[in-house]
């Protein structure tokens, strides 16, 4: 007999890995491998062949291939930042063991990335529990809160067996961070942070996003650690599609 603690943590296990892919829990595209100390997921899910293109002008690359290792949206969708930069954006979920593998890769990217490249995340919206988790995202936008929360979001998950999966578990959690209980209400329920909701379930369309952690660079390309091969790869990738995608002087 499964004690009550250890069910509740199984049951936040099962939550966990049917995010992280469009699939179900017994479906092979969301089950975790190891490989050369990337975790990965594998095979990657299903693509909308129709949205995908190869392209006359693809980056000239040495080792990535376009159709293997990335893939090209057609047509190429709008990006909210300045036209003199080159935006990568990450689709994620603070409930995805394998978002939380990648984030110290993405903060040393960040951390040495050119000025031209502008980053931003998109949360993921398959299911409530994702919207909900998208929505503190934004909520901790909203109040100043993201850079010393991001982190703490996947610590509180993954490190602290905790789920953060009810509105009154997010509300504790924020005061750990010294957010009132009614500057939290005000944030949430704000039409700012449902705006910013709204945008980003549009944009995981647009992008046809079926897994996390996905890349997408300038609107235009689509990765992640499967088609790459690891997480040090994407990131190469992640670079080499940056590069040639700079504005021409």
């Amino acid at each position: 007999m499964i004690a009550k603690r250890g069910l509740h943590h199984l049951l936040a296990l099962l939550l966990v890995l049917a995010g992280c892919g469009t699939g179900d829990v017994s479906d092979p595209d969301v089950e975790r491998e190891v490989q050369g100390g990337q975790a990965t997921l594998t095979p990657e899910a299903s693509i909308d062949e129709d949205a995908l293109v190869e392209a006359e002008d693809e980056p000239a690359s040495a080792r990535f291939e376009l159709g293997v290792h990335y893939q090209r949206l057609s047509p190429t969708q709008p990006t909210s930042s300045s036209p003199e930069q080159v935006e990568v954006a990450e689709v994620f979920w603070y409930g995805c063991p394998h978002c939380n593998d990648f984030e110290p890769y993405l903060a040393r990217w960040l951390a040495r990335k050119s000025s031209a490249i502008a980053f931003v995340r998109i949360p993921a919206m398959w299911n409530d529990l994702l919207r909900l988790h998208a929505r503190a995202y934004y909520t901790a936008e909203a109040l100043g809160k993201l850079d010393e929360m991001h982190s703490a979001f996947f610590a509180e998950i993954h490190e602290r067996g905790n789920p953060l999966d009810s509105r009154g578990a997010l509300e504790r959690f924020f005061g750990r961070f010294g957010v009132t209980p009614d500057e939290f209400a005000e944030a949430f329920d704000s039409y700012a942070v449902h705006t910013k909701v709204q945008r980003a379930e549009e944009l995981a369309r647009r992008y046809r996003i079926t897994s996390v952690p996905s890349i997408v660079v300038n609107g235009k390309y689509t990765s992640n650690a499967t088609l790459a091969g690891s997480y040090d790869a994407l990131i190469e990738l992640i670079d080499e599609l940056a590069e040639s995608e700079r504005p021409q002087r």
